[in-house]
């Protein structure tokens, strides 16, 4: 009975994970039956778009102003991670990562793994181009939606 009332609670909170993903909501405390559930996001794990900050803005915000010339324009595309899970950069330990920075990646090729449910989950490039950052750290969480490499198309 103990464990059938746990699993119940345990597909409750999954529910309120899988509705959490993709809102901004960073905190949700859930008092129910003298339960008490709180689910916090990362902020590190969260993709969040924040604007840059420039002129006047940024000498208050104390950052160093760049002069518009200096700025170029991002043109990468992001990788994204199709679902929640552990990222890994190679198929074992022991092998190379599937991409490093520098390498000209195509679309259809692995380039990642995403774990999740003990299920690993190969991430295929959608874009042809050279890697020019790879975000996600090996081993850590990665958000479903949230860039894990950075592309320069070709």
């Amino acid at each position: 009975m103990k464990t059938e009332k746990n699993m119940l609670w345990l597909e409750r909170v999954e529910a309120l994970i899988q509705v959490l993903e993709g809102s901004s909501i960073g905190e949700l405390e859930l008092s129910e039956g003298g339960l008490d559930i709180a689910i916090r996001r990362d902020p590190g794990m969260v993709l969040v778009s924040t604007p840059a900050v420039t002129g006047v803005a940024a000498a208050v915000a104390g950052v160093p102003s760049a002069s518009p010339r200096a700025a170029k324009a991002d043109t990468t595309l992001a990788v994204n991670a199709p679902l929640t899970g552990v990222y890994y950069s190679a198929a074992s330990p022991s092998t190379p990562p599937f991409v490093n920075v520098g390498d000209v990646i195509h679309a259809g090729q692995v380039v990642a793994l995403v774990e999740s449910m003990k299920v690993f989950n190969e991430v295929v490039a959608e874009i042809s181009g050279r890697v020019t950052a790879i975000v996600a750290t090996s081993g850590e969480v990665v958000q479903k939606g949230a860039a894990m490499l950075r592309v320069e198309p070709l």
